[in-house]
């Protein structure tokens, strides 16, 4: 199995165990949100954004400290000493925030559960100002017997603004690891033996081993007969990206973990070919690491925009066929396959659901999505561009149209095209609202800078939902395009100088 699903992992979860109420899944690693306000989902976020204007609403409404209240009924239906744990809380001076989180997490917790094996494994990557009241919600549901560890991941860093703190630095996370019975998968890791270690079994016998024999009981120890030094709970060898921010595997995602953790516990708590989960898994490092690992995998994350790239992570090194072949075994949940989910999307209007005009923007054309949809203005995301002759981006903005349009659609996109001044115009619809008055508007418009590229290129092109869903991309000046939407944190604060651009 090889599947990703987009949206609420609440969602899903409860949709798997519907389908496996006996638990199907081997391992599962979460490392979930730590600051409601904050959203982590939003792939190569500005870092200096002050506020979170750039929240989806699906992650903001999920985490509120309103909608908790209703989750926390929900529980008393499922777990009674749970419930009263929370409600507790809830009545005593901890921040309504706190106890919101703990709700919202207590309920998927709950069902991560259910969809265990009885020997599955579990690990809860936790933040240090929650981390033991999350221990004991899942002590309420694991059952304490079942805590196995909790494991100190040393970062070993204080550089940077960490160093300026009128405080301990905090260097280290810490994971929770619980099973779900006695009956449980655990393959003991080791760390290599050091070369003074092994430079004591200085002879050999007949068949080739090393051996020493200098010890009390003068009985031949044998270099092979262990693997190494048993690894502990104290885990300070694998680097963070603070240290490493220089690797191959980081992609300046907030949060991301180095591909080295999630291999050691998927090594330790599962074998191949058995499943892996991660219901909050961002930009895919336990996916990738348990593709690695010949494991099979569900992920699962509310932003769209990481489920495309969990995609281009793990099939972008392979060869092509290779890649191509990995695709196609992939199964994703969320996004439209066809026409008629696409029309099913676009007339979705339930809260927590991500937009039709997300989609189109930001998965069907790579583009960044106008933050002011609200009030758009008449446009709803924008493609950046290199110009041939000039030292600055072309801009392409985009209007996308879920419903009936017609020929006073074009021409106030036309009007606002035209007023930013922007190099080209792309009016996305569905098939059966095209006219011919809308084709002679926009072809009316004439060319973007032909001379120059060789082709002839629309200023305004009219483009359907059908011909994204058959491949089919925008006219564009040739080598020049480039999909932005999962560029480096550098290449997005670019990204946000044209949204200013463009605003004012």
């Amino acid at each position: 199995m090889k599947k990703l699903y987009f949206g609420d992992c609440l969602d899903v979860l409860k949709e798997l165990y519907k389908e496996h109420p006996q638990g199907f899944i081997d391992l599962i690693y979460i490392d979930p949100p730590f600051n409601s306000k904050r959203d982590y989902n939003i792939l190569f976020e500005d870092i200096d954004l002050k506020d979170v204007k750039a929240q989806k609403e699906a992650f903001a409404d999920t985490w509120s400290n309103v909608s908790y209240l209703d989750t926390l009924e929900e529980i008393k239906e499922l777990n009674l000493d749970l419930y009263k744990l929370l409600k507790t809380l809830d009545e005593i001076n901890i921040s309504q925030s706190a106890v919101s989180y703990l709700t919202t997490m207590a309920i998927r917790i709950f069902y991560m559960h259910k969809v265990l094996k009885e020997t599955g494994s579990f690990y809860l990557h936790c933040d240090p100002y929650m981390s033991h009241y999350l221990k004991m919600v899942c002590d309420f549901l694991f059952g304490h017997q079942n805590f196995r560890r909790e494991i100190v991941w040393s970062l070993n860093t204080s550089s940077g603004y960490k160093s300026q703190a009128a405080n301990w630095i905090r260097n280290h996370d810490v994971i929770l690891y619980y099973t779900k019975s006695n009956n449980y998968t655990f393959n003991k890791q080791f760390y290599p033996y050091k070369e003074e270690y092994i430079a004591r079994f200085k002879k050999v016998d007949k068949d080739g081993r090393r051996y020493r024999d200098d010890r009390t009981s003068k009985e031949k120890q044998y270099l092979d007969e262990t693997k190494g030094i048993a690894i502990g709970d104290v885990w300070n060898d694998i680097m963070s990206f603070q240290q490493a921010s220089t690797t191959k595997e980081y992609m300046h995602y907030p949060t991301q973990k180095p591909e080295a953790l999630l291999e050691r516990i998927l090594k330790t708590s599962s074998n191949p070919k058995e499943l892996v989960a991660d219901f909050f898994c961002g930009c895919g490092t336990t996916i990738s690491a348990a593709e690695t690992l010949k494991r099979s995998w569900i992920g699962a994350d509310i932003s769209h925009l990481a489920i495309k790239l969990i995609i281009d992570r793990i099939t972008k090194s392979k060869p092509e066929h290779r890649a191509k072949k990995l695709k196609e075994e992939i199964e994703i949940a969320g996004f439209p396959r066809d026409i008629a989910s696409a029309h099913e999307l676009a007339s979705n209007v339930r809260k927590g659901r991500f937009g039709f005009q997300e989609w189109i923007v930001e998965v069907m054309l790579g583009g960044v999505l106008n933050p002011k949809l609200t009030a758009d203005g008449g446009w709803d995301g924008h493609i950046a561009f290199e110009k041939m002759a000039e030292k600055k981006k072309g801009i392409v903005l985009i209007e996308v149209k879920s419903g009936n349009v017609n020929v006073k659609n074009i021409r106030e996109f036309i009007q606002v095209v035209n007023k930013r001044e922007v190099d080209l115009g792309v009016f996305v619809c569905f098939a059966s609202s095209i006219t011919q008055p809308m084709i002679k508007e926009a072809k009316q418009q004439g060319h973007f800078d032909e001379s120059n590229y060789g082709k002839r290129i629309d200023k305004i092109q009219i483009i359907t939902v059908e011909d994204l869903l058959d491949g089919k991309e925008i006219n564009l000046p040739f080598g020049l395009y480039k999909k932005n939407t999962f560029n480096h944190v550098s290449e997005k604060k670019e990204e946000y100088g044209i949204q200013e651009e463009i605003f004012k």
